[in-house]
Order: C-alpha cells, then structure tokens, then sequence
C-alpha cells in the first residue's frame, strides 16, 4: 500500500482550511452539541484514518474513555477514489458492540459511502450508532447526526497538509 496524503495545498484558493486551533474549536462546539442532544453514546469509533484525530478529540471532550477504530480505504490520492469503500484488517470486535450506543466519527461526509458502510455494518451487528463529522458535503449520501460545518469545497486538514515524513538521507 503506497503513502497517501490528501491535501492538494500547493494552491489555497477555494479551499476550506482547517487549522490546528480551529480543528480544537469545531471538537469542544461538536462535543457540546452532541452533550445537548439526545443521544448518549458509550464508545466513540473511528473511521480510519481521516477519523482518528477527531474521534480523539470528541472522546475526551465528552470524557468517554472507550473508543475504537474501523479501517476503511476510499481515497487513493487527492481527488482520487475507488470504485467503492473498502473494509481493511483489522476489523474491531464486532461482537462487543451488540447493544451498545456508538458515535462514529469521521473527518468529513464527502461522498457519504464510508459512513454509510461503517454504519451499516455496526447497525446490522446489533449496535445503535448515531455520527459525527467535521465536515458534510451536499453531494453526501449521508446527512450525519452532528455536523460542525458544512461546503463543498475541497477541504484542506491540518494532519494531511503536509507529505508524510521520510527518513532523513
């Protein structure tokens, strides 16, 4: 599997640009809405890996230690998909979800195929799961549980601005 980084920032215009502190801003408002609301979740998981640092983020602001991750592959490269989501190993224990509350978390709601895979999958596997992203796109199949900002531009984070690092020659 090659490396693959995501942020197409050699030109800014038009992009939506999230930075560090802002990221920080749009987990504590999410976390809070997601406080106000209903739901009540008992395990945070990941989409991986664009849903890791956000899922991190919202467990601890809405002070769940349980949390967990589901590996899937959609993005090959920058502007660049597969014909459809990909469920990776390690899949996480399927049989400890039945009867538990979920909040799946992912970075952004493009498309919406991922999310609506991983929801699929942990709702037919006896789990309740509500989601959350920073981001939703209108083109999304998908219109998330808890969304802290929606556009349709092309979405620049700040853990895929850069190329991943090598090793120094």
């Amino acid at each position: 599997m090659g490396q693959a980084y995501h942020a197409d920032s050699t030109d800014l215009n038009d992009k939506e640009i999230l930075t560090w502190d802002t990221f920080g801003t749009s987990a504590r408002e999410m976390a809070q809405t997601i406080a106000d609301s209903e739901y009540d979740p008992e395990i945070v998981i990941a989409i991986a890996r664009g849903g890791l640092l956000p899922a991190g983020a919202l467990a601890y602001a809405l002070g769940l230690k349980l949390s967990d991750a589901i590996n899937v592959e959609f993005y090959t490269d920058v502007y660049e998909t597969l014909p459809d989501p990909i469920l990776l190993a390690p899949m996480l224990d399927i049989e400890a979800i039945k009867g538990k509350k979920l909040l799946v978390v992912d970075d952004v709601a493009d498309s919406g195929r991922t999310l609506a895979l991983v929801l699929e999958l942990l709702k037919k596997h006896g789990a309740e799961a509500q989601s959350a992203v920073i981001y939703a796109k209108s083109a999304s199949i998908i219109d998330p549980d808890f969304v802290w900002k929606r556009t349709d531009q092309w979405i620049v984070f700040p853990w895929s601005a850069e190329p991943p690092v090598v090793a120094s020659k």
